[in-house]
């Protein structure tokens, strides 16, 4: 008997098991599309079906329990719909409520890889793609934060910015991520630049610790080294 078709996809999906470079690719895909298209109507279904493959795949490569995933692609395809009833209807109210499921998917995928990136017991190449794809994901949480506070708060989010798009908040939140702080963008008031100072210390403090300490760890070439030497143990051995 043939399994059923989410069964199926999700035994495929399990091959990508470990995947962070996939799950580095899917985040820089949703950064480009969500600086170079408007979050409203149907560009607005584009990056949220986006975000929704890099949770989903998110979850499968960080070892998450089947029913988790099945419940990440249910919300997941809920936010779309909602989105799609937001371009349709123009009633903003079901794309606030579709991202609101989509940023908390989006995180507790990103909390995920990171719980698998620093409990793994070998540090490599993949290990080190996890934690990249963590501190690329933080920068695409904040943002869609900062647009959120945004909306909710009714005012401008930046001083003398009363229209933006949706790729200024990304451009504003890597900037704050990393420190660089051009200046161009300055959050109006509270709590905008509450949220805005947290994000400064999370990536100091990850990249000092979690990304430097996992680089300091990696050694390239040995997991190829044990392969050859366990190989060359195993042609030794003289049959029974």
């Amino acid at each position: 008997m043939r399994a059923p078709e989410s069964e199926r996809w999700l035994q495929r999906a399990e091959e990508a098991s470990d995947a962070f470079g996939l799950v580095l690719g899917l985040v820089l895909v949703t950064f480009i599309l969500s600086s170079l298209i408007s979050n409203t109507t149907w560009g607005a279904v584009l990056i949220m079906a986006t975000t929704g493959l890099t949770s989903v795949v998110a979850l499968v490569s960080s070892h998450a329990p089947p029913r988790y995933i099945h419940v990440a692609i249910y919300l997941s395809a809920l936010s779309v719909l909602l989105t799609v009833v937001e371009a349709i209807t123009g009633a903003e109210v079901w794309l606030n409520l579709g991202g609101a499921i989509q940023v908390t998917l989006l995180a507790v995928a990103t909390a995920s890889v990171l719980i698998r990136v620093v409990t793994s017991v070998e540090v490599n190449a993949r290990t080190i793609l996890g934690a990249i794809s963590v501190y690329t994901a933080l920068g695409l949480l904040f943002s869609f934060t900062y647009e959120a506070i945004g909306r909710v708060q009714g005012t401008p989010f930046f001083h003398g910015e009363p229209h933006l798009h949706h790729g200024d908040y990304l451009f504003f939140s890597y900037t704050t991520l990393t420190t660089t702080g051009y200046g161009d963008l300055v959050p109006a008031g509270q709590p905008g630049e509450m949220v805005a100072t947290f994000e400064m210390l999370i990536g100091q403090i990850f990249l000092v610790t979690l990304v430097a300490g996992l680089v300091s760890l990696w050694r390239p070439g040995e997991g190829l080294k044990r392969r050859r030497e366990r190989r060359a143990a195993a042609g030794t051995e003289e049959p029974s």
